[in-house]
């Protein structure tokens, strides 16, 4: 049974939109009106059913070289964007970057890039990631943050643009503090949550503090945040990549997959694979004449 409602699917280019693209997409679903959001994106407005539509996109997009997403016009606007750090909001793996510091950077992404394809167990494979850094001085990190560690492109103007018109951002990581904290004050996220490691007399120990933040204590970060907002988990905007980001992403009222790995691809609301993280923006209906600028810009 199919239930026919107000949709909006947003078209989003890395670059510029192609107008011919958009009246392909405007006559395939038979579009009740389109409406440019900027020079790279564009909404088009349709009566039809949610979860068939967001299929046919999907087929649609499959070899664009522009994203699509699909969702109720009447739950699209939020007041809570909250994201993983990770390869989400900056563009590296923290704990692959400290094993380098060992010379151990290949043997611990490869365990990485397990756990966020969702083939291990994400507490157990980030136990023992995090005891192979044993040793390391806590002087790296900040070493770190400074020379290697970047934000994703579109974060900044994201963030400075969720804050100018009153949405809340978080950070939730399965990551670590001593990177969360950092990149939130440098992106001016609200706040954020993740794991701690375990330091002793300037080194790291190996050791994290239990318990772990994984999977699950993302999606009660989403709920606790809502419920000091006073909102709903309708309210919510999710960003990730990995297997880890799957509850928050299911649990939000848009989940969004970032540069995302197979098994998140597949369940998300929408697919950010060509386009920057301001894409998350169009979604929520903000135009580009209305983003702010990104303080990075303008040091």
């Amino acid at each position: 049974m199919t239930t026919a409602m107000e949709l909006v699917i947003t078209l989003v280019a890395p670059v510029s939109l192609d107008p011919t693209r958009v009246a392909s997409f405007v006559k395939v679903f038979g579009a009740d009106h389109a409406e440019r959001l900027g020079d790279r994106a564009t909404d088009i407005f349709v009566e039809a059913d949610l979860a068939a539509t967001r299929e046919k996109v999907k087929t649609l997009v499959a070899d664009e070289a522009f994203d699509a997403v699909v969702q109720p016009v009447a739950s699209r606007a939020k007041k809570l964007l909250i994201s993983d750090m990770d390869s989400t909001m900056i563009g590296q793996e923290c704990i692959d970057e400290l094993a380098a510091v060992h010379g151990l950077k290949p043997k611990v992404a490869a365990i990485t890039e397990r756990a966020m394809q969702g083939e291990l167990d994400f507490a157990d494979a980030l136990r023992e990631r995090v005891a192979l850094l044993e040793g390391i001085p806590v002087a790296s990190i900040e070493g770190l943050l400074a020379r290697v560690i970047t934000a994703s492109p579109g974060a900044g103007t994201l963030i400075a643009t969720c804050r100018a018109h009153g949405v809340r951002t978080v950070l939730v990581s399965g990551g670590f503090m001593q990177f969360a904290v950092p990149v939130a004050q440098r992106l001016g996220i609200d706040a954020a949550f993740a794991n701690e490691l375990i330091a002793a007399d300037g080194v790291l120990t190996g050791r994290v503090a239990e318990p772990i933040l994984g999977g699950d204590a993302k999606r009660e970060r989403l709920f606790a945040e809502c419920e000091a907002m006073g909102i709903t988990p309708d309210d919510a905007i999710a960003l990730g990549d990995g297997a880890n980001d799957l509850p928050m992403l299911e649990t939000a009222g848009l989940g969004l997959a970032y540069r995302a790995k197979p098994k998140v691809a597949a369940v998300a609301d929408g697919l950010i694979r060509h386009s920057d993280l301001t894409t998350a923006l169009f979604v929520m209906g903000i135009k580009a004449d209305n983003f702010a600028a990104d303080p990075s810009d303008h040091p």
